[in-house]
């Protein structure tokens, strides 16, 4: 029996992983664009290690290119600088997107790559302006430059000032530089721009080299933990959007959820982008600056402890759609606004509400605790039929302490009008709109009761 149970678990569970592997596979996933700006100035005819530079990052690059031609979702585009014009004179304008993005262009690519003479100077931060252009609108595409160079910027732009700028507007992903050689200045002048690596050595460029392409296309998973009032993952059903934390653009929406092992779902993210997270609760939570690390699982706890609000009144069916204004203790703004008869989960503390029932009910200091439901029952209405002899001016008040307080105004044209109004004592003052004289203003006192209909006549 045991074991029969068991294969039946065994079955089921097999035809859940099938089914989640069925939908992530019609998942639309991004297409990962690639830029490479390749340095062609005068100095990659140096000699290194075992060639001339220009020879050995084109041979490396041009064997990445073979292995990225395989892949589904990605794309490629060449941009190169220094190979136009000769120095002397300085050409700081010196750069080309040589190979547009497309779909099966590495054959382009190569060629390009196998010809290219180093000729001119170094343009980094015009290259990096200009990338801004090689990339088309793309509603689902994640857009990457690799940056290979043997030297500095030699013009007088600033490449790290250029770099953020996009970055900030979404163009681009912050940049990986491969620095080619050693030289003392690579790291603080490159470190700004992107994700910098240093590479004293021609294995050494292989191999980072390697490690930026598998930066570049790995995503990474992360759980999200909506934590309770016991700092347990209990919450859920709530949409968490991930912003880019530099860019301040959305790149995420998910509805939380936990899975068919009882356990927050895992998320597949992009890990070169640092999020800030907004659990869109009510109140929202946030956290701000969380970094991933490709290929290791990152748990994110967010503190979301909530509770239910409902608001009720027993007997009445007078009131259709009465909504309620619902603020944080202490807060001005409007946090939300909740119909009759409504659940709605906030996060536990205290909060206060203004019923637009007329007049209005407020009540401060309504708590809401962790998984526990607050019911706020209001008083059953009654029903006021206000006749007056001719249209005019009237207007509805309670008093309190000698004291007038309006709560509302008639429409001047009307003689009729039937109003549901909380339990308790009104005046109505009314003057007819044909009579000129105020002597003749009507003052009225009159008491509602819960589930009564009166009529008050005026004339």
């Amino acid at each position: 029996m045991k074991q029969y149970k068991h294969y039946i678990f065994t079955i089921l569970l097999s035809l859940i992983f099938l089914e989640i592997a069925a939908q992530k596979k019609e998942m639309k996933l991004p297409t990962t664009r690639i830029l490479f700006i390749f340095d062609a100035s005068q100095s990659m005819l140096g000699t290194w290690e075992s060639g001339k530079k220009i020879n050995i990052a084109r041979k490396y690059l041009i064997s990445i290119v073979d292995s990225l031609e395989q892949i589904d979702n990605i794309q490629m585009a060449l941009r190169v600088y220094g190979h136009q014009s000769p120095v002397p004179p300085q050409d700081c304008s010196d750069t080309k997107l040589e190979v547009p993005f497309s779909d099966n262009n590495a054959s382009r690519i190569r060629q390009k790559l196998r010809y290219l003479i180093p000729k001119g100077t170094t343009p980094i931060a015009y290259s990096l302006e200009r990338a801004e252009y090689d990339f088309p609108d793309c509603p689902n595409c994640r857009n990457v430059i690799i940056l290979i160079t043997d030297g500095i910027e030699a013009c007088d732009g600033d490449p790290c000032a250029v770099s953020e700028r996009l970055q900030r507007k979404g163009i681009f992903l912050k940049p990986f530089v491969i620095g080619i050689g050693y030289d003392p200045y690579f790291k603080e002048t490159f470190d700004c721009i992107g994700n910098f690596y240093n590479t004293p050595n021609e294995e050494k460029f292989k191999e980072v080299l390697g490690v930026v392409i598998s930066r570049a296309l790995n995503s990474t998973t992360a759980q999200v933990n909506l934590l309770d009032i016991n700092n347990k993952p209990t919450e859920t059903n709530v949409n968490l959007t991930f912003y880019d934390n530099f860019s301040g653009k959305i790149k995420y929406n998910f509805v939380h959820t936990i899975n068919y092992m009882g356990n927050p779902d895992t998320l597949i993210l992009d890990p070169l982008i640092t999020y800030d997270i907004v659990a869109h609760t009510l109140p929202p939570r946030r956290i701000d600056s969380i970094k991933l690390t490709s290929g290791k699982h990152t748990m994110i706890g967010i503190k979301a402890p909530q509770g239910y609000l409902t608001i009720s009144c027993p007997g009445s069916f007078q009131y259709k759609d009465l909504q309620t204004i619902i603020r944080e203790k202490d807060k001005p703004q409007t946090l939300t606004v909740q119909l009759l008869n409504k659940t709605q989960k906030f996060i536990i503390g205290k909060y206060d509400l203004e019923v637009l029932t007329l007049p209005k009910i407020l009540i401060e200091d309504a708590e809401i605790q962790q998984s526990k439901t607050t019911t706020i029952k209001i008083p059953r209405p009654g029903i006021a039929n206000f006749l007056m002899s001719s249209s005019g001016y009237t207007s509805l008040y309670t008093e309190k302490k000698d004291t007038l307080i309006h709560i509302y105004n008639f429409e001047t044209n009307t003689t009729r009008k039937s109003l549901v109004l909380q339990p308790g004592n009104y005046k109505v003052v009314y003057r007819a709109k044909n009579v000129k004289e105020s002597i003749y203003t009507i003052s009225k006192k009159f008491n509602i009761k819960s589930g009564t209909s009166q009529s008050i006549i005026l004339h």
